[in-house]
């Protein structure tokens, strides 16, 4: 079987995809992956056959100033971006993949819309990855409108569904009493565990164990669109009894906050798998990937969310009571240090995460996401 993975984002829809492509390769199956052009080179690192499908990079290079959320902004860059100008590029281009490398499957992240219409416009089943963990971002409503008039481009009839895009098959990656109840899995979804958390790993040569760690990080887009929060949240943290790892990304230097106790540790980046199963705490944006990494090893968090789908996340990780919610514009070190502690030395922060995470360990790996999958084409 030859399967396309597409995603039409940055490294936050890359990941979801890599476990479920790997087991396709063990399974002798041959993949490749369809993503833009900034992102090729992540995808040939990563051991894969990639293809370039253009279009913009993502995330500033130089530091911009923080800005307050705007849930209206947010939904309008989905709307007319992923939904309209991205989707709108990437099918034709996707289109021309399939054809390159005739695939009998595409797999696609659930943002990248123009791969489904150029899915279903060659008659292929598609698969649908989630990469949005509470699930209240991407709906009919938001995206319906530009999606329909693509599908009517491309000969197909309306979806009333169009958000969802879950006619075939839909893979969740995230524990189901995560997502936000009031947008509930189609029946076609199947929830998975893609990231296992690894026994026995050895801890990182630099890691210290003197003290509690905690891991600060705003993954792999936010890091220059974040004003001065890096310097406050090193401020709240480097007089508590812990010692701090800290990541800021590929376009900012880790000398920029000069001298720092032996207790705090600044890098460009650290694979999170790494690191996780030795922290007490994440300190994060909320991005899915984080949110997940953190509870998949029954961690606390506290959430400075700033845009994207970080605000749904903060508000279901705050319900769930596995972490702290502050406000990114206006949190002080001192407030920032204190949640720290809060969910450091309050059980019950620890105790809702460590739910989760029994939740997430009794799920599927990615094996059985590929059985889904071959049972999907051989039902068409």
């Amino acid at each position: 079987m030859r399967i396309l993975f597409t995603f039409a984002g940055g490294t936050g829809h890359f990941n979801p995809l890599v476990p479920i492509a790997r087991a396709a390769e063990a399974a002798g199956h041959q993949v490749a992956f369809a993503g833009q052009a900034v992102m090729v080179d992540t995808v040939r690192a990563a051991g894969f056959t990639a293809y370039d499908t253009g279009g913009d990079t993502f995330g500033a290079r130089e530091r911009m100033p923080l800005l307050a959320i705007d849930l209206d902004r947010e939904e309008l860059a989905l709307r007319e971006g992923y939904a309209r100008k991205v989707a709108g590029e990437r099918c034709p281009r996707v289109i021309e993949v399939c054809r390159e490398f005739p695939a009998d499957l595409v797999v696609c992240d659930e943002a990248d819309f123009g791969a489904v219409v150029a899915a279903e416009s060659l008659g292929l089943p598609h698969a649908t990855v989630l990469v949005i963990a509470a699930g209240s971002l991407i709906r009919p409503g938001l995206v319906g409108e530009p999606l329909n008039e693509l599908r009517a481009r491309h000969g197909l009839a309306p979806d009333p569904d169009t958000a969802m895009l879950g006619r075939h098959l839909v893979l969740s990656p995230f524990p189901p009493s995560y997502r936000n109840p009031d947008f509930p899995l189609p029946p076609t979804a199947h929830s998975l565990t893609l990231d296992p958390v690894v026994p026995d790993l050895a801890p990182p040569d630099w890691l210290r164990t003197d003290a509690p760690t905690v891991y600060f990080t705003l993954g792999t887009v936010f890091n220059t669109e974040s004003g001065d929060l890096f310097h406050r949240v090193l401020a709240g943290l480097r007089e508590l009894p812990v010692n701090v790892v800290m990541t800021v990304g590929p376009h900012i230097d880790p000398a920029e906050f000069g001298p720092q106790p032996d207790s705090v540790r600044i890098e460009q980046y650290v694979p999170q798998a790494s690191l996780l199963p030795w922290c007490a705490a994440v300190i994060s944006h909320g991005g899915s990937g984080s949110v997940l990494g953190a509870l998949a090893h029954g961690l606390p968090m506290v959430l400075l969310p700033m845009g994207a789908d970080q605000p749904h996340n903060a508000e279901r990780c705050a319900g769930l009571g596995v972490a702290k919610v502050l406000d990114v514009l206006d949190a002080t070190p001192a407030e920032i240090g204190a949640a720290t502690q809060e969910v450091l030395q309050d059980s019950g922060y620890r105790e809702a995460a460590a739910r989760m995470r029994d939740e997430i360990a009794t799920l599927p790996d990615a094996g059985h996401a590929v059985r889904l999958l071959e049972d999907l084409v051989r039902a068409q």
